[in-house]
């Protein structure tokens, strides 16, 4: 028996999330499906990164699975893609050591959440960006981010239906890359609470159309109280764009 650590990405578009759900498309269901007609039949689990949200994508998500077959390397990617809907796609395949682990052993996560600034709805973008029709501050937005680097407890930032007790990460890098009509938040970290980024970013943006203080980021921190943020920004703006080991 093997283990095996793929790189996936996916449009969320048309998942209910990446978790197995009854009744429902998920990207860890296609996943799964595509190894059992592999395997000739033969259930093969599939263990992921961490789980993100229907509507949310993937660049750069991680799997692991273990399996008996003896396909070479540089054929598992091919094999895989040929069973897997358009929306799902192995982007590399490595062996892993048995008791490699991708959510254990990951040293950090960078996500991206895109923000397309018009007053314009393009349909094109609306299930990749979320349209912010209003002017922003981005100056006011990087004031209020530098106070969010750092080691932090981030109840605020984490939706209360969380069922995770330890809620302190470490945020490394927060950036905002301007793309012509795309406002692109990058975060790194050494780990993300449920819909944490998405809250980040619309507090973020609170701040930059001037509904918020940007020097009011340590309070929200201080209150630990997830109703001192702002609003949670939808999910078709973000991206699960690296996991690092």
């Amino acid at each position: 028996m093997q283990r095996f650590k793929c790189t996936v990405m996916y449009d969320g578009t048309q998942f209910a999330g990446y978790q197995v759900q009854p009744n429902k498309r998920t990207v860890q269901g296609e996943l799964e499906r595509a190894l059992r007609k592999l395997h000739k039949g033969e259930d093969i689990k599939v263990t992921a990164s961490g789980r993100t949200d229907a509507g949310v994508h993937a660049r750069g998500q991680v799997i692991h699975f273990d399996s008996p077959l003896t396909i070479p390397l540089e054929k598992w990617e091919i094999a895989m893609n040929s069973l897997l809907p358009d929306d799902v796609a192995v982007t590399g395949t490595e062996r892993a050591p048995a008791d490699f682990h991708v959510r254990f052993d990951a040293k950090g996560k960078e996500y991206r959440y895109f923000v397309h600034r018009s007053l314009k709805r393009d349909p094109f973008k609306r299930h990749y960006a979320f349209q912010y029709p209003y002017s922003l501050n981005i100056d006011s937005i990087k004031k209020a981010a530098a106070s969010l680097i750092g080691t932090h407890d981030f109840t605020s930032f984490c939706s209360a239906k969380t069922e995770v007790e330890d809620k302190v990460r470490e945020i490394r890098e927060i950036e905002l890359l301007e793309e012509g009509d795309l406002l692109v938040f990058r975060f790194k970290g050494n780990g993300f609470l449920y819909n944490m980024v998405r809250i980040l970013v619309g507090t973020l943006l609170e701040v930059g159309s001037g509904e918020r203080d940007p020097n009011s980021m340590s309070f929200i921190l201080e209150e630990k109280n997830r109703s001192a943020a702002g609003k949670t920004a939808p999910p078709q703006g973000l991206y699960l764009w690296k996991v690092f080991y």
